[in-house]
């Protein structure tokens, strides 16, 4: 009888048969252990990160301080956008926590709140035509600053000027928008009934702000400008520059969206496709090929903050690393030179970004 032939390779296919799972086990195991180094090593860096990020806020408050004029003002390249740069740099301190009475940047917040209000015209606007180009964007961002102000103002003499100013505000603001619902440059009767995007969500934001803050503010007039950039979405998702054209912008793109969010749209059926939009273009957020990054930056960081849980914290650490690797220094303080508008445009949009966090102001938070 003859000896069973054993099959030389039944063992070696068993064992690898064997082996397979285990491999796979093992390498789950690694992939796990390799993640779970990782997130110690970002847990023990997240300390010296976010000093790093604080340090760099402080100092460029105080670049903000330091470059403040005696009047209170602040001003883009050449002296211009007065209105605006002051609005905007006071609404970075307010994100610091100080208020006109309270905190490290209770004086320049006090003296910027002086200064726009001393801007307010008989007809509602706060600016100047004739030293604000582009006065409605200065309007704007007044409104939105100085309705900030006023939730936290103790004083009631004060109070009481902030919210005559506010409501003048809000008045001019109706009256400067165009027949298709948006705001130019300009009031529509000084431009001839000329909207676009940029200007539209400036103005929809500091109505929303003085909505908050108690000051009325007509319903239609909103209804209006959420139907002009809904007129204004292309079927991608993009927002065009107008409601006559200029195809899709990104930097608008992203406005809209957190101006959908400011004025109360959050289930809007047009919000998701223009946020979908946004993220494939301003996601990556090395990507500079689409035009004014610090604005685009400054509203998508504002819906990127609204999204919370992970989209937020992989947002905010990637543009923490790239703030405060491009941040300069000088004697008064950090500052960021980049963008053709100035440092204090730029300073006080990245400032802005950085601090969206801390959860401060009401127009800001989730």
């Amino acid at each position: 009888m003859k000896a069973p032939v054993m099959n030389p390779n039944a063992r070696s296919t068993s064992a690898a048969a064997w082996l397979r799972p285990v491999a796979a086990v093992g390498c789950v195991l690694v992939v796990m252990f390799a993640s779970s180094m990782r997130a110690i090593a970002d847990a023990e860096q997240e300390p010296g990160r976010r000093g790093r990020v604080e340090e760099v806020i402080g100092e460029g408050l105080e670049w903000l301080r330091n470059s403040q004029s005696r009047r209170g003002s602040w001003s883009a390249n050449e002296g211009r956008y007065p209105t605006a740069m002051t609005a905007l740099a006071g609404t970075a301190m307010l994100l610091e926590g100080s208020t006109t009475t309270q905190g490290r940047f209770s004086e320049p917040i006090r003296q910027a709140v002086d200064y726009l209000v001393s801007r307010s015209r008989p007809n509602g606007l706060i600016g100047d035509p004739k030293t604000d180009d582009r006065y409605t964007y200065g309007h704007g961002f007044s409104m939105l600053f100085l309705s900030q102000v006023l939730g936290e103002e103790e004083d009631e003499r004060r109070r009481d000027e902030l919210v005559r100013v506010l409501e003048k505000a809000v008045e001019f603001s109706g009256r400067a928008q165009t027949g298709d619902g948006g705001w130019g440059y300009v009031s529509a009767k000084d431009g001839n009934g000329f909207d676009e995007g940029s200007t539209t969500i400036t103005q929809v934001q500091g109505l929303r702000g003085c909505r908050n803050a108690g000051i009325a503010v007509p319903k239609e007039i909103i209804d209006r400008a959420i139907g002009y950039i809904h007129k204004c979405m292309m079927p991608d998702g993009g927002v065009q520059y107008s409601s006559k054209g200029g195809g899709g912008r990104p930097a608008i793109s992203a406005a809209a969206s957190a101006c959908l969010f400011n004025a109360g749209e959050y289930d809007d059926t047009h919000v998701p496709r223009m946020l979908d939009y946004a993220e494939r273009h301003l996601g990556n957020i090395s990507n500079n090929g689409f035009g004014h990054w610090h604005y685009a930056h400054f509203y998508y960081a504002q819906v990127m903050y609204r999204e919370g849980g992970k989209k937020w914290d992989a947002y905010r650490m990637q543009m923490e690393k790239r703030l405060v690797g491009e941040a300069q220094k000088d004697r008064d303080g950090v500052f960021w030179p980049q963008g053709y508008i100035g440092p204090v445009y730029t300073t006080a949009s990245n400032l802005t970004i950085l601090q969206l966090d801390k959860g401060t102001l009401p127009i800001y938070q989730r």
